[in-house]
């Protein structure tokens, strides 16, 4: 019996050890069942990272990119005007406004269209930080009426020099756009622009949305009244950045951006004027670019439409924009009758040899944006090829994402610091040179080149978030620094990206929902938009030679479900205010004590005192029930 009785004993523990080895083998192969190049929502963090690692000027404290310094300080300062700040366009070191503006329009896209999921990842005041280090550049650059600076420093010295940002010793030389030199396609993106990011800004801090606004409908007054082509009034720009597509898309785009904007149909009628004169209702074609954007108008105007605002006098017009939108779909997902974009044997969407991830990154937000317009008001995308539902249209976006993040021939990932295999050699001065908290020495411009342009070592910093231009039609890539055609990130490739990366990250979260996210009502929100502020100043006067301002801001309600929790950061609050109280954080207010909640109808009104430039409100936490 005790013989029986032992063997038993060993039969249990040699089931139990069986099953612990099975639990572990489970967990492993749960572990390897999320490769990186489903991990969106890293994805999306590490791509606003290159937007902080392409910053010029006084860099903040706060920063994550560590290896960055300060840079072009007195950019603009020997022509009598302030252009600090901004962002580097490439691997060098020139500020081409024309991408800038088109990188700063597709962040704020991606905003207004995917704030929830941003929300949900913990990054949206990330990418509004990234939107608005651009806006305050634009703002600076329109230093007077019918003018703006669109281009700092000059290519063909920068590209001469290898070296980092802090330092340059090449000609900062300003270039701006005016009346006797005019830019169209410059200042409408420029308008652009800034009215998308008004938009974003409304609910968040309405004084400086109505500064944005206002210099939108200015610039593009401007671009309207005097047309031209940018790259003829500037030479400098028609080596790098020449407008192949011409202006008249850029004034479509800039209408369609104040239209979304304002809602002043103003606007809307003279995208519908201009229409077929402009092209927007006559060009069919497969890319959407800092240059062409054809697409991205005929998207725009697709969504009024699709939105209920096609029954009146210009329902005509916005058929004729949505029937070119779906033309770029249906070429996109391969089922426009053999008239399609073309794609490497791996399935990239392939437009052109050079900096290719551009266009990948482009049709892939207009793709799943246009997906989503079709889902809330519950239709299909009609091809030649047969009818798509917009879940297969989302689903042909994620292949191109999850092709750019490693699912491809090579297991690359074409996004630098993301996953166990990516680019360790771009093209790009920054990542390429020591940091100068490394090697405090100053790297000269020819030295850069002896020592770190042909080096074959890895980049000592790396740049992560890029997005290289990646692989060729075939699939293949080079990891060459010199390759500069395939191994440089753009502002251009990785604005539009940032947005989608969000909305895939969040669609797995819940479901019942057209955008496959739906937010927990009882749990805590880090930032978001419960609240539209609305800031008027109601008195003025003077005190011992001081002016005062009495500011009243209104939170109207925004969220549609009653707020249980508010926790408000106020900056640059030098005065006593009332409706609100303090915490023990700085800067951070919450409900007054006679306060518990606000319902839908309800408002919160807030009231201070001081001398100077008003308070920055924005919402820090909240929770709904």
């Amino acid at each position: 019996l005790p013989a029986e009785k032992n063997e038993a004993t060993m039969a249990r523990l040699t089931i139990a050890s069986a099953a612990a080895a099975l639990l572990v083998l489970l967990a492993a192969a749960s572990t390897e069942a999320s490769p990186a190049w489903s991990d969106y929502a890293g994805a999306f963090d590490k791509s606003l990272q290159f937007f902080e690692a392409q910053r010029s000027g006084k860099l903040p404290a706060d920063r994550t990119v560590h290896w960055r310094g300060d840079s072009a300080l007195t950019d603009g300062f020997s022509q009598g005007v302030d252009l600090v700040g901004g962002y580097y366009d490439a691997g060098d070191h020139v500020k081409f406004g024309f991408p800038m503006a088109y990188a700063v329009t597709m962040l704020s896209w991606g905003v207004l269209e995917f704030e929830k999921e941003m929300v949900a990842a913990n990054s949206l005041n990330r990418a509004l930080d990234a939107i608005r280090w651009g806006t305050d550049y634009f703002i600076k650059a329109h230093n007077e009426p019918n003018t703006l600076w669109v281009q700092v420093g000059d290519g063909d010295s920068d590209h001469l020099c290898w070296e980092r940002a802090e330092d340059m010793s090449t000609p900062r030389t300003a270039s701006k756009i005016d009346a006797s030199r005019p830019g169209s396609e410059v200042a409408a993106e420029t308008a652009a622009a800034l009215a998308a990011s008004a938009k974003v800004f409304r609910h968040y801090d309405s004084t400086y949305a109505n500064q944005l606004l206002m210099h939108a409908k200015e610039i593009f007054i401007f671009a309207d009244t005097f047309r031209g082509r940018y790259d003829d009034s500037l030479q400098c720009a028609k080596k790098f950045y020449p407008s192949a597509s011409g202006y008249q898309d850029e004034l479509l785009w800039g209408a369609a951006w104040l239209y979304e904007a304002t809602g002043d149909e103003n606007y809307l009628d003279y995208v519908a004027r201009n229409a077929e004169g402009f092209g927007g209702t006559g060009w069919a074609v497969r890319e959407f670019s800092w240059d062409n954007k054809y697409a991205g108008v005929q998207v725009l105007l697709s969504k009024v439409l699709l939105a209920g605002g096609g029954d009146g006098d210009y329902a005509d017009t916005l058929k004729q924009f949505r029937a070119k939108a779906e033309f770029f779909m249906c070429a996109c997902i391969q089922k426009n009758g053999g008239n399609n974009v073309k794609t490497t044997p791996g399935g990239l969407l392939y437009v052109a040899d050079w900096n290719n991830m551009q266009y990948v990154s482009s049709s892939v937000f207009l793709l799943t944006v246009y997906a989503d317009y079709l889902a809330e008001s519950g239709d299909k995308l009609k091809c030649p090829d047969g009818e798509v539902a917009p879940a297969e249209i989302v689903a042909f976006a994620r292949s191109q994402v999850d092709y750019v993040l490693g699912k491809n021939p090579l297991s690359m990932s074409y996004m630098v610091g993301h996953g166990d295999k990516f680019p360790t050699h771009v093209h790009h001065r920054g990542a390429s040179i020591p940091s100068v908290y490394a090697v405090i020495d100053t790297v000269g411009c020819m030295e850069g080149f002896d020592a770190y342009y042909n080096s074959k070592g890895a980049d000592p910093n790396v740049l992560v978030g890029a997005l290289v231009g990646g692989p060729d039609g075939h699939d293949g890539f080079v990891d060459d620094r010199c390759n500069y055609q395939r191994a440089e990130p753009t502002l251009a490739a990785a604005a539009p990206m940032c947005g989608v990366f969000a909305r895939l990250a969040a669609e797995p979260a819940a479901a019942g929902n057209s955008r496959g996210y739906q937010p927990p009502q009882e749990s805590l929100h880090i930032g978001g938009t419960p609240l539209e502020f609305v800031h008027t100043v109601t008195n003025t006067w003077k005190t011992n030679g001081v002016d005062y301002y009495r500011h009243v801001v209104t939170g109207k309600h925004a969220c549609g479900h009653p707020i249980t929790y508010l926790k408000l950061r106020i900056e640059g609050l030098t005065g006593h205010i009332y409706g609100v109280s303090a915490t023990q954080e700085k800067e951070m207010y919450g409900f007054p004590s006679w306060v518990t909640r606000l319902d839908v109808d309800d408002k919160l009104t807030i009231v201070y005192i001081q001398e100077g430039p008003a308070a920055k409100i924005t919402v820090a936490e909240y929770k709904t029930g």
